[in-house]
């Protein structure tokens, strides 16, 4: 387990009613009603989301901003990065779920091969990739755009 040496900044957030209730952060900036989707036997229902939604709007948004990061470090100047991302629900053995996450990572204004590097990078600093990594299969792939 990584030791903690520094707090850069702490999240807060409170849910009601598991996957059929609410959850919203400290703020209450986000605040969102949750149902089991109906691919799962859920309700479903309009107006509504999935933890799993949430996790991938997260991870999308915090690789993206860490592979920008490495394109600064690395002196690779861009003109943005695009990040597509899913997390898909799965059965594990003995009767658990565990998550699988496909991460699309576009950087645009390089060449393909420094959308690789660049990406690469990112996926070795993103606090969410350094979370799941070893604990949930991701896959990662990048692309270029001009």
């Amino acid at each position: 387990m990584q030791e903690l040496q520094k707090r850069l900044y702490t999240a807060h957030a409170e849910a009601t009613g598991g996957r059929n209730g609410t959850t919203h952060n400290a703020s209450k900036v986000v605040s969102v009603r949750l149902a089991v989707p109906k691919e799962m036997g859920g309700p479903g229902g309009e107006g509504t989301t999935t933890p799993e939604d949430l996790f991938a709007a997260g991870y999308a948004a915090c690789f993206g901003s860490a592979c920008e990061f490495m394109a600064r470090q690395k002196k690779i100047a861009i003109k943005g990065v695009r990040v597509a991302a899913q997390v898909t629900i799965v059965p594990i053995a003995p009767g658990g779920f565990g998550l699988a996450v496909s991460l699309v990572a576009t950087v645009i204004g390089v060449t393909p091969e420094q959308a690789e590097e660049i990406v690469h990078a990112g996926h070795e600093v993103c606090p969410y990739s350094n979370a799941t990594r070893n604990n949930i299969a991701v896959e990662v792939s990048a692309h270029a755009e001009p």
